[in-house]
C-alpha cells in the first residue's frame, strides 16, 4: 500500500521557486495498475521518483506498507528501494559489457544473494520473458523490445512488490511497445502493483486507474 498525504516537491531555478509537486495526496492498494498522464512539466516522472525513494519529498509524507519513507537514513532507503521497487526506464540503462543474464542477475549480486539462490531465479526470469535464447547476448546484440524485457527481468529479479515504468515503451516501434506492455500487465495480473508514466493516450487508456497531471497536482484520478 502506497499512501501520500500532502506531498510537495520544490526546485530553486536561479531565483525561482518551482513545485514540481503541490500538496498531492494519493493512495494505491496493492496490486492496483495506474497510468499516470499530462503534459510535459506536469509532475509525472517527479511523482515516480519520489514513489521509488530515488528523491525526497519537501515536505509531507509518503508511507510505503506502513512504513515512513521521508525520514528514513539513505541507507535504510536504499534497502528498502533495493527489496520492494523495481524500475523500468525509457532508456533500458543495461550495463553495455553485462550480457542478458548478468544484467538482469547484478540485483542479486549486490544483495549478496547465494549463487545457487541466483541461478534458480535467474532461469525463472529469463524463461518467462522468453529471453532464454539470448541469455549471453550484450545489449548491442538485442533488439530494443529485448532490451527492454531484460530492464524488466532486472527491476523484477528481486521479486518486488511495486513495479514503476517511465515511459516504457518511448524508444520502442510499436509492436516491439504493445510486447512490453503486455509484459507488464501480465505482472500485474500476477500481482504486482504497476504504475506507468506514459504520454501515449492509448497506452494510459489500458490501465484500471487512470491519473491526470498538471502543474504537480493531480488533476483527475478515474477507474475504468
Amino acid at each position: 500500500m502506497i499512501e501520500l498525504r500532502q506531498v510537495g516537491r520544490e526546485f530553486r531555478v536561479g531565483d525561482e521557486t518551482v513545485h514540481a509537486l503541490a500538496e498531492v495526496d494519493l493512495q494505491v492498494p496493492d496490486g492496483d495498475y495506474i497510468s499516470v498522464m499530462g503534459p510535459s512539466g506536469s509532475g509525472k516522472s517527479t511523482l515516480l521518483n519520489v514513489l521509488g525513494l530515488l528523491d525526497r519529498p519537501s515536505g509531507g509524507s509518503y508511507r510505503l506498507d506502513g512504513t515512513e519513507t521521508t525520514g528514513l537514513a539513505e541507507e535504510q532507503r536504499a534497502t528498502l528501494r533495493r527489496d520492494r521497487i523495481g524500475f523500468v526506464f525509457q532508456a533500458f540503462h543495461l550495463v553495455p559489457r553485462l550480457n542478458a543474464a548478468d544484467n538482469i542477475a547484478l540485483p542479486m549480486l549486490l544483495a549478496g544473494m547465494p549463487p545457487r539462490q541466483r541461478e534458480e531465479r535467474l532461469r525463472e526470469v529469463l524463461e518467462s520473458l522468453a529471453l532464454s535464447d539470448r541469455a549471453q547476448h550484450r545489449p548491442d546484440q538485442l533488439s530494443g523490445g529485448q532490451r527492454q524485457r531484460v530492464a524488466i527481468g532486472r527491476a523484477i529479479i528481486m521479486r518486488p512488490g511495486l513495479l514503476l515504468a517511465d515511459e516504457p515503451t518511448g524508444n520502442l516501434d510499436e509492436h516491439s511497445g504493445q510486447e512490453v506492455i503486455g509484459v507488464l500487465e501480465q505482472l500485474n495480473r500476477d500481482g504486482i502493483t504497476l504504475m506507468v508514466v506514459t504520454h501515449d493516450p492509448d497506452i494510459g487508456g489500458r490501465a484500471q486507474r487512470r491519473i491526470r497531471m498538471r502543474d504537480g497536482r493531480i488533476e483527475d484520478d478515474a477507474r475504468s
